[in-house]
């Protein structure tokens, strides 16, 4: 069943009529701005909007601010910038519009270059550093499957999930690993990976952004994991699946996110971001703000 999804109502402003004998503050204005203030909220995966932010990134992120999105995920970190902005510059155009970079997925790190990427990140005030697949070459994809997997061992990415983290520690980050499904799926030696780098990574340094498609994907229930490590989950992608099981906008697919979203204080949510790999013929302009009345309908603030 998809649930219904209200539509954004557009904003009326009343006009007061001009008075010579009285000066006051244009109140319509006043309005307009507390009320775009009291609609912005919740964050956006800027991997949605992959390609718009490819040819355009100032005027693309200025589409996510005034589709009413508070904060962003990065993800195009190249050569030192972000989406061609030196950290600075990307920083400050955020600033400009009401906007901030809460996390970046960072797949390229590696042991030499973490350094770098850290500071760069910091100087960004990204505040999460995002490992979104098993980093230095682990990550494996069939392209005739379209399946995902890891080469190496369990041991090998807490070790390097647990260098890295306390890294980030130290400058003043946090670093969260990203999932997908198969890191809910049994390896041959019956190991779930998702338990396993959470048994054996420290929580100082290394926590979860759960990909809520993903694990559904995976046929297993996040509130399984909320309670089985309580507190370990700092950050949310939300991302919806419609009846065929493809991405779909928030709020019109099957995910039952109000019952996921009642056990956020025991998940440990710090934030959470919309996300939609592919629209599936949709502008991604359009589905973020779908999506983003979908958040509001459901009870994200």
């Amino acid at each position: 069943m998809k649930r219904p999804i209200t539509l954004l109502l557009a904003l009326t402003l009343g006009f007061t009529a001009f008075s010579p004998k009285i000066e006051t503050v244009d109140p319509p204005k006043s309005s307009e701005v507390s009320q775009a203030k009291a609609k912005k909220f919740g964050g956006l995966a800027l991997y949605t909007v992959r390609d718009a932010m490819g040819k355009d990134p100032k005027g693309t992120l200025k589409a996510v601010a005034d589709a009413g999105y508070a904060y962003v995920e990065a993800a195009g970190y190249a050569d030192g910038k972000f989406y061609g902005m030196e950290p600075a510059e990307f920083k400050a155009y955020l600033k400009s519009l009401g906007l901030t970079a809460k996390s970046s997925h960072m797949g390229m790190v590696n042991l030499e270059n973490a350094d770098k990427l850290i500071a760069d990140s910091k100087a960004a005030g990204i505040e999460y550093f995002v490992i979104p697949v098993p980093p230095m070459g682990m990550f494996k994809f069939d392209p005739a499957t379209r399946k995902m997997g890891m080469t190496g061992t369990p041991d090998q990415i807490v070790e390097i999930l647990n260098t890295i983290g306390e890294k980030c520690t130290n400058a003043g980050l946090k670093l969260l690993y990203h999932n997908h499904d198969f890191e809910f799926l049994p390896l041959e030696d019956g190991t779930i990976l998702t338990d396993y780098i959470l048994n054996n990574c420290d929580p100082k340094h290394v926590n979860f952004q759960m990909d809520l498609y993903w694990v559904t994907k995976a046929g297993v229930d996040p509130l399984t994991y909320f309670h089985r490590y309580p507190g370990r989950f700092k950050a949310w992608h939300v991302k919806d699946m419609n009846d065929e099981g493809q991405f779909a906008p928030v709020g019109t697919g099957n995910i039952d996110f109000k019952r996921i979203l009642a056990e956020k204080k025991q998940s440990g949510m710090e934030y959470y971001l919309v996300e939609q790999d592919n629209t599936f013929g949709l502008d991604p302009l359009e589905a973020i703000k779908i999506s983003h009345a979908g958040l509001e309908e459901i009870g994200f603030k």
